[in-house]
């Protein structure tokens, strides 16, 4: 096994938490929309406490919020493709299962690898073979339960997040203009963005913005969605793209999955099938092998 960088032991571990972190938001998530909540309610107050948060944080360490005009632009694009991202993927669980849907978004790192052979990065063999191993092994995890329909359009929302995710990554790992800015900063305006589109587009729709959201449960779950698969989940996200690269940083995210059925078992009661522990094994096994033979 070679020796890993510094820039490998930072990036690795930010990398898995991203996935982990990022693979709670049917924990908090659904039960929000089976209470009634819009799915533009229960993202404009999760980008809006996500925002508060980091915002406080950056006024206790006393950092600038100062930014250029040409970060602003790259700053805003990054937003609305985190924002599209969201949108996509909490619109695509009214179409098909949950299951079916963490897969389709899990093709969010061979769009990335495509991504990046397009713009003449192209990954080493050991990157793609783990790409394919591990979302081989996230489709076994979702197959041997029962049937499930597949409607082109929750297919097509899924997708749709899994390639604005894509742009996401690769934009952070690849434009110079934002490398000055802190994983802080840079995650409070893409987030600020998010805040004002959701609030802005809950305006244009029909309903109260309060609609479903009711008691204490309810503004935990608004919370958790804030703190932990959208504050945690980017800033890592950040910090393991430019320490190790978009491509393995996006291989990485096959704990995204894993994480969201792990949680569907034990806190939704759902079988752990022997698909299941098959395709956590391979999943994990493609990480652990990518760790293992490249290095930054």
């Amino acid at each position: 096994m070679k020796k890993l960088s510094k820039n490998a032991l930072i990036g690795y571990p930010a990398g898995i938490i991203t996935g982990v972190t990022y693979g709670l938001n049917p924990l908090f998530g659904v039960p929000l929309m089976r209470e009634g909540a819009s799915i533009e309610s229960i993202l404009f107050f999760r980008y809006l406490f996500a925002v508060l948060l980091l915002g406080l944080f950056l006024v206790c360490r006393k950092q600038s919020f100062a930014i250029t005009w040409r970060q602003a632009g790259v700053l805003l694009t990054l937003g609305l493709l985190f924002t599209t991202s969201s949108l996509c993927l909490f619109e695509s669980y009214h179409y098909i299962a949950s299951g079916l849907a963490t897969t389709l978004i899990f093709l969010y790192p061979v769009l990335v690898a495509l991504i990046m052979v397009f713009l003449r990065v192209v990954p080493s063999w050991p990157v793609w073979l783990a790409i394919f191993a591990s979302f081989l092994g996230v489709v076994i995890m979702t197959q041997g339960g029962e049937a499930q329909a597949i409607n082109p359009v929750g297919v097509a929302l899924s997708i749709g997040s899994a390639l604005a995710y894509s742009f996401f990554i690769v934009i952070i790992n690849r434009n110079q203009s934002i490398a000055p800015l802190s994983n802080s900063l840079l995650t409070f305006y893409a987030l600020g963005v998010g805040a004002v589109v959701f609030w802005l587009k809950r305006l244009g729709a029909d309903g109260n913005l309060m609609e479903g959201i009711v008691g204490t449960s309810a503004w935990l779950n608004l919370l958790g969605l804030a703190l932990l698969p959208t504050v945690v989940s980017t800033a890592t996200l950040a910090i393991a793209t430019r320490y190790i690269g978009a491509t393995k940083a996006s291989v990485l995210g096959v704990f995204e999955p894993i994480t969201a059925i792990l949680i569907g078992t034990l806190c939704l009661g759902e079988t752990l099938t022997t698909n299941i522990l098959l395709g956590i094994l391979i999943a994990v096994a493609s990480v652990v092998f990518m760790i293992a033979t490249t290095k930054r």
